[in-house]
């Protein structure tokens, strides 16, 4: 994991550093592992999450794809 640099100067507005932070955080997905590691989960509850999820995108792709069809 590699740690975040945001060099400001006095000039630069908070709010503006603060946005630019999280984005990094998002961008370097931070966040993401922080709630992954979080609690422990055992590997036949995150193979059925991700089997859900693969098959949640697959319907939702699907129905895009038969709005969009005319056949």
């Amino acid at each position: 994991m590699s740690t975040i640099h945001i060099t400001i100067d006095e000039r630069f507005p908070a709010e503006k550093a603060i946005k630019k932070f999280k984005r990094l955080c998002d961008a370097y997905g931070i966040v993401k592992e922080y709630r992954a590691r979080s609690e422990y989960k055992k590997p036949s509850v995150k193979m059925k999450e991700k089997l859900e999820n693969a098959d949640k995108r697959r319907r939702k792709t699907e129905s895009r794809f038969r709005r969009t069809s005319k056949y």
